[in-house]
């Protein structure tokens, strides 16, 4: 009992992995789409947290270029897991609102419960301003690289066409290069916006063989996970009333980065904003420049063409996201109120999203 609690109180989330036995008895006793969906979302948030563990741990008994690159791959895995589920199941708006919504959840949602939490317990809290300065430029490349091709495809030609698939195959060819040089770049320093390294102390006591068996096996639960949520995904839009894209927009960003959000937070609770700011923005860069373009590759593979365009709302979230949080962290302080005001911006767009047709 001692043990379980311990293990408890280091990740509290770990109660959540009752959700899977539940979820397999929803399948086989046919339970309702939105239980099923309800009981796999549940799931997926712990073992997504321990695939984010295991990896910073894999990191820590390899080189410190290797390293990078594992976090750097491997930080948004069980997002990526679930939208290639979507994309074999060919929902391919909810995949394309789910990129939006996880670059916007880290920008405002993640960083302004950041800002809150340690603002409130440490009063104004000071970051890199370096940093946060190169941050905002990748940041600003990354929203533009993913907006040419949704604006310049309507004068190209009809979505679906030739010209808007070798447009989009291109940019997402352009955007992986350009993560590669960021790899390259973080490669040679130890702080870099394409990937956080969490101390010691705050990683678990794992042998490498326990780390190597914990990535496998939550990596195969999320695989089956992500494939039992999409599957019963239109039942519950339907049952729910809501849209495809607020689905993909806010919910499912939700489910696949609960874990990595809470580490952020806790964080900042710890006075350590630097790397809190980092977890969200590094984040919010592989969304944008690799699994956003990866997925192009992807869908192609498994025969329905994902394509980087995005609609109007899309756009105008992405670009709201990104200059109100480069603003607000231009300084290199943060406070409570300026965490309460990315909060407020992530709601209403939130609200919007839910009353869109």
């Amino acid at each position: 009992m001692n043990q379980l609690g311990k293990i408890v109180s280091s990740n509290p989330l770990v109660l959540l992995l009752l959700a899977l036995p539940l979820t397999l008895a929803a399948q086989l006793l046919g339970w309702s789409p939105i239980a099923v969906f309800s009981l796999a979302a549940l799931g997926i948030i712990p073992l997504a947290s321990y695939i984010g563990e295991a990896t910073e741990d894999l990191a820590s008994y390899t080189d410190p270029r290797i390293g990078a690159l594992l976090n750097a791959t491997l930080g948004n895995a069980a997002e990526l897991i679930i939208t290639i589920a979507a994309v074999q199941a060919g929902l391919l708006e909810l995949v394309k609102a789910s990129i939006t919504g996880s670059i916007i959840g880290n920008l405002l949602l993640v960083l302004g419960f950041a800002m809150v939490v340690g603002g409130a317990r440490h009063g104004v809290q000071t970051f890199n301003k370096q940093n946060a300065g190169r941050n905002a430029i990748l940041l600003m490349l990354a929203v533009v690289t993913l907006t040419i091709p949704s604006v310049f495809s309507r004068s190209i030609a009809v979505e679906g066409s030739t010209k808007v698939e070798a447009l989009s195959i291109g940019v997402a060819i352009i955007m992986l290069v350009l993560y590669g040089l960021g790899l390259f770049d973080a490669s040679r320093q130890e702080e870099s916006p394409f990937s956080h390294k969490l101390s010691q102390s705050d990683l678990p006591d794992w042998s490498l063989r326990q780390v190597v068996l914990i990535l496998a096996v939550s990596t195969l639960g999320v695989v089956w996970l992500s494939e039992t949520l999409v599957h019963v995904a239109e039942d519950v839009i339907n049952g729910l009333g809501i849209s495809e894209f607020f689905l993909g927009i806010i919910l499912v960003p939700l489910i696949g980065n609960v874990a990595e959000h809470l580490v952020a937070v806790q964080m900042a609770y710890k006075n350590k904003m630097d790397l809190s700011t980092e977890i969200a923005i590094s984040s919010s860069l592989q969304i944008a420049l690799f699994v956003a373009p990866l997925l192009v590759f992807i869908s192609l593979l498994l025969g329905h063409p994902l394509q980087i365009i995005f609609n109007q709302f899309e756009l105008l979230a992405l670009l709201t996201g990104v200059v109100i949080s480069v603003l607000v962290s231009s300084d290199g302080e943060s406070t409570w109120l300026e965490g309460a005001g990315l909060l407020a911006v992530y709601l209403i767009l939130g609200l919007a999203f839910f009353l869109l047709p």
